[in-house]
């Protein structure tokens, strides 16, 4: 097989576009964003619509060839996965996995057993029709070299069939299944959802097209099904049988910006790694700092783009965040400067005068990738924490949301990280909540919070190292940047949201601590372990043993003011709303049987 990759296209039922028009429309959609178009030698085609009403001779069903890797190399191939999927989500756009009705389902299920479906039900329920089915294509299949996988309607579902019984020096360098029905539990073919249950080792990436008018689709994408692909809506007809046409998906701009991204690679939008060009590594300011201006700019973006929105949001966040840029940057100078550290490239190049009203803030380039576990706590405080501090601007929540989903899919996360981001902080507010109202971002309740937990134990807090990074950086960073600021008040809120032991329990218990900084810490801590559940991470087992602290410390201070104060003092309440918060916390671990005796040996293992 050549060294370029070839397409190789899977039609579904019906005569099996004898005359190629799919490979026409095709063409013409790659012409038009700018890629050249396919030649012959670069596309397979096999027609089978003869096999599919039984008319070869009986053949075994291929043996899958790209075997599960065992449970650590599926972590790393998973990660890797995830990396890629970022990337092009980045490329394309936005993931939409749509909603999907239950008469959807129903019409699709019932349709199978149509005459014009029967190909389709003989697929599915006749082994030996399946056999030839996928013999015939691995016969026009090379043995090794690079394939980009296109499949339409049934042909998704032989696509997803057929991908682990490949030759195994054959890379899938992309999939993209179109009109797919794979949704519905009829299509589940030789339990191919288990068997698909993770991304095979010989695929980089698949994304998934549906248009809400296809009836084939069910009004949904596949990530119901299979949550580590990627889902996209098209808008390419509006009756329902056109809508269902391969050439019509295969016409729309979208469609073809995938598969052109998969033969021949990005025209303009690849990802640019925020690495790239430093002079010297970042440390761990240096990238917090750089994460949360890019978080910024995304929801500047995100305002920006909304025309029901006030110009005035608009202009008080924009001239809040050149502040703000300008501020942190003279920060960071100044500490290396004081450290006999140069500045590195990435945050030279954000720096500009601030007394020129002309002059232009330079965005920060997208962020570097982060591992899932680096960037549980980064996230989880990146997102509800105010990172245009000192200032207080009011944004929608959706905006911000949007935003966080562009921040992870552009960190190699997929969007689907910043959308579960938030999930885990709002499950966390309900948890502590007890019924009350939610307040989305409780402004100031953690930075304030943090310099009365920092007083109270006297830096006692900094003694378990955070996550990422040591104790000796966090202290000599605050110490440089102060808990105030968007570099203090991020590094702090980091910090608690990390430390463990007696100091940060303490301070916790505090008097000096109100309820509310006392609540705003225990939610992102909860949170965080929230986050690592959707994620499917390994949980943090200090969580545990952190959480059990800070309720003994609570409780004992709450029973030393109980002997002589007044019993509705002020002081006992505010340590009855901690208690009752704390134990919520506990609460949930113990009911996801999170708790240290029911956590596994891997998950220590992992620590």
């Amino acid at each position: 097989m050549s060294k370029k990759p070839v397409l190789l296209f899977l039609h579904g039922v019906g005569d099996g576009d004898p005359n190629d028009k799919w490979r026409a429309h095709l063409n013409d959609s790659l012409l038009r964003l700018g890629y050249p178009e396919l030649d012959l030698e670069q596309v397979l085609a096999p027609k089978f619509a003869h096999a599919l009403k039984g008319l070869d001779d009986s053949v075994p069903v291929p043996p899958l060839t790209i075997k599960q890797p065992s449970r650590d190399a599926a972590r790393t191939n998973r990660r890797e996965f995830e990396r890629r999927m970022g990337s092009v989500e980045f490329h394309l756009g936005r993931h939409n996995a749509g909603k999907g009705t239950w008469l959807g389902d129903t019409l699709v299920n019932a349709t199978v057993g149509f005459p014009f479906f029967k190909q389709a039900d003989n697929y599915l329920h006749n082994p030996a029709i399946r056999a030839n089915v996928l013999q015939r294509i691995l016969d026009q299949v090379p043995t090794s070299g690079q394939v980009v996988l296109v499949g339409h309607s049934l042909g998704s579902v032989i696509a997803a069939d057929l991908v682990r019984r490949l030759p195994a020096a054959v890379e899938v360098v992309g999939m993209v299944t179109l009109g797919s029905p794979l949704a519905s539990g009829k299509f589940n073919v030789d339990d191919l959802r288990k068997t698909l249950k993770e991304p095979p080792t010989n695929l980089s990436w698949w994304v998934n097209f549906w248009n809400a008018n296809d009836p084939v689709s069910a009004h949904r994408g596949l990530t119901s099904v299979f949550p580590w692909i990627i889902d996209f809506r098209t808008h390419t007809a509006v009756l329902p049988h056109s809508a269902h046409y391969a050439t019509g998906y295969l016409g729309d701009d979208a469609v073809a910006s995938a598969i052109g991204y998969a033969m021949f690679g990005s025209l303009s939008r690849e990802i640019v790694l925020s690495e790239t060009g430093f002079d010297i590594p970042l440390d761990y300011p240096e990238q917090l700092t750089l994460l949360a201006l890019r978080y910024a700019y995304l929801i500047k973006d995100q305002l920006a783009g909304d025309k029901k929105l006030s110009g005035d949001l608009l202009d008080r966040y924009a001239g809040a965040l050149r502040n703000v840029q300008a501020t942190a940057v003279e920060a960071i100078r100044k500490r290396n400067h004081d450290e006999n550290r140069p500045m590195p490239a990435a945050i030279a190049r954000l720096a500009f005068d601030l007394s020129d009203p002309q002059a232009l803030a330079p965005e920060p380039m997208p962020s570097r990738h982060f591992s899932k576990d680096e960037a549980v706590v980064l996230l989880t405080v990146l997102a509800a924490e105010n990172i245009i501090k000192p200032f207080e601007i009011s944004v929608p929540k959706e905006k911000l949301q949007v935003a966080l989903r562009d921040l992870t899919a552009e960190m190699g996360l997929t969007s689907q990280f910043g959308a579960d981001v938030f999930a885990a902080a709002k499950t966390a507010q309900e948890t502590l909540g007890g019924g009350r109202g939610i307040n989305w971002i409780k402004w100031g309740a953690l930075g304030a919070g943090a310099a009365a937990i920092l007083l109270a134990t006297g830096g006692l807090a900094l003694a378990a190292a955070p996550g990422l990074v040591g104790a000796a950086v966090i202290t000599s960073a605050l110490a440089s940047f102060g808990p105030g600021g968007m570099i203090g008040g991020l590094l702090t809120a980091g910090t608690l949201v990390t430390a463990g032991g007696g100091g940060v329990a303490y301070g916790l218990a505090s008097p000096g601590t109100s309820a509310e900084a006392f609540e705003a810490v225990v939610e992102r801590r909860l949170a965080a372990e929230i986050l690592r559940e959707r994620q499917h991470l390994d949980p943090d087992p200090t969580a545990w043993s952190t959480f059990t602290d800070i309720e003994r410390a609570v409780r004992r201070e709450s029973e030393r003011l109980d002997e002589f104060s007044d019993e509705g003092s002020p002081a006992l309440k505010e340590l009855k709303r901690k208690i009752e918060a704390v134990e919520r916390a506990l609460k949930y671990l113990r009911d996801k049987e999170l708790e240290p005796a029911l956590l596994s040996e891997d998950s220590y293992s992992a620590v």
